[in-house]
């Protein structure tokens, strides 16, 4: 499988594309004054302990406070205050982890999202390339993406002799093949940079930052290029400059497919990219069969609705729905990564008979799954036809990044129809005549609603205006929108 990067930077935004065999999977976007704030280290106060929810807030310095659960209070929270670690892992009650007005080291595990404040641990991991470090820990993990035991036992030997007081470490899907020296000189590189956050924390007296992670162009080097990226193009030659100084430190493995993209032509426009991102937007996906796929991202969950459409099948119905619902797995799949979806996701698959395609089906998009760096867990299919899924949410979706409620319809994704509008406005007139004294009204109000009131509710209009006696004059008003409208007395 052939993979490509491509980084458009402007001076307010950075986006970045993920390209799997000529074909988008992934879009990140970051913005000057939105910048995501996930694996950030901060000092932080508790500000309040809830013990019936067994979490508390803590205040980092944002506009929303952080939320700590009492699950994820662990180690650090020995190593702030000196604490037994084993008193802390037996501990249940959030008033015996925490208390008002402590203050506590904490790291964002989950952006702000919506109405909702970042979701804090106190388990602190700091990753570079091949290894992330766990202060305090004593052990040495190694991805389960690393098959091969011979050489997981390797990375565990090699990496175990960096082990020491100041914590141990996990062994990334990355480092499968690196050399003793590379992981020397990630561990070296970790430990000096936590060393760098205890000293920041011991200077600091009040809610503040201690460490922030890299920004999107950096992370993605880190995080997601793997030894099959054939291609990393930078539309900004400072920011490729920047690049290339990191990977010679950090990657130099990656200097070779790093290159600056000077094309008159955008580069996101070379597989199509802004496109697929204004397709990402909408309600409704094509499939390649004429079937297509409904999606609907609420506060709580993602509903996706997978239909035949235009599909009609060669042989007969249940064949024709196992197609179809075969053909919607990988494309769900690319869906969820594509608009960054997390949280509950329930998929209703067209409905199927045979138990031999169920199980295809679902094995089929476990499959397509399994490309996703998100971690993602599968029902089996509900009694109702539903597929009950998560899958791991720490940032905000594409939605919601790009996207604004509509000032129209407030967010309901509906208006009121142009008779609902007019017969409002005639019990207006209603309630106003009796409540005031007036000689006449005038009705203002958009284009079409106008327009319906002298024509097709006309007769309406003029019963009204014999049961009142009084006249409605009627203005149209092209900046209202379709649902507002003013009665004015006069």
């Amino acid at each position: 499988m052939s993979s490509e990067l491509l980084i458009n930077v402007t001076p307010s935004e950075s986006r970045v594309a993920l390209i799997e065999n000529g074909v988008l999977q992934e879009v990140q976007v970051e913005r000057i004054g939105n910048l995501g704030i996930v694996g950030n280290i901060y000092l932080g106060k508790v500000s309040r302990v809830l013990p019936g929810m067994q979490a508390a807030f803590v205040d980092i310095g944002l506009e929303k406070a952080a939320f700590l659960h009492a699950s994820d209070i662990v180690n650090s929270a020995s190593f702030e205050e000196g604490v037994d670690d084993q008193h802390i892992k037996k501990v249940q009650d959030i008033r015996e982890l925490v208390r008002q007005g402590q203050h506590i080291m904490v790291q964002v595990v989950k952006d702000p999202i919506g109405t909702k404040g970042a979701r804090l641990t106190t388990d602190i991991t700091i990753p570079s390339r091949y290894l992330v470090f766990m202060p305090d820990a004593t052990h040495v993990g190694v991805s389960q993406r690393i098959e091969g035991d011979e050489e997981r036992q390797r990375l565990k030997n090699i990496v175990a002799q960096y082990n020491d007081e100041n914590g141990g470490f996990i062994v990334r899907t990355a480092a499968e093949g690196a050399s003793e020296h590379e992981l020397k000189h990630d561990a070296e590189f970790l430990k000096k940079l936590w060393l760098k956050i205890v000293d920041r924390r011991k200077k600091t007296r009040k809610e503040n930052i201690l460490h922030e992670d890299l920004k999107l162009a950096f992370r993605t080097l880190r995080d997601y290029v793997g030894e099959d990226m054939e291609r990393i193009r930078v539309d900004s030659k400072l920011t490729y400059q920047e690049l290339t100084t990191f990977t010679e430190e950090f990657v130099p493995h990656l200097a070779k497919v790093l290159e600056y993209y000077p094309g008159e032509r955008p580069i996101f426009d070379l597989f199509d990219v802004e496109n697929e991102i204004q397709k990402a937007l909408h309600r409704k996906v094509e499939l390649k069969s004429g079937g297509y796929l409904i999606i609907d991202q609420t506060e709580a969950m993602t509903t996706v609705d997978v239909n035949t459409g235009a599909f009609v099948g060669h042989r007969n119905l249940e064949e024709t729905i196992f197609n179809t619902n075969i053909e919607a797995t990988s494309a769900i799949a690319r869906q969820l990564r594509l608009r960054n979806l997390g949280g509950i996701i329930i998929i209703d698959f067209i409905d199927m008979v045979s138990e031999e395609h169920k199980r295809r089906v679902l094995h089929s998009l476990e499959q397509a799954l399994s490309k996703d760096r998100a971690k993602a867990n599968i029902n089996s299919l509900s009694a109702l036809g539903l597929v009950e899924m998560t899958r791991k949410r720490t940032r905000e979706s594409l939605e919601h990044i790009l996207c604004g409620v509509c000032p129209s319809c407030a967010g309901r994704g509906s208006l009121k129809t142009v008779e609902t509008v007019c017969y409002e406005i005639l019990r207006e007139i209603v309630r106003v005549n009796r409540a005031y004294d007036a000689d006449k009204f005038m009705v203002y109000a958009s284009a079409a609603v106008s327009e319906a009131l002298i024509n097709d509710e006309y007769h309406n209009l003029a019963e009204l205006e014999l049961f009142i006696g009084k006249q409605v004059m009627i203005q149209t008003e092209n900046l209202y929108s379709q649902e507002q409208f003013d009665v004015v007395m006069m």
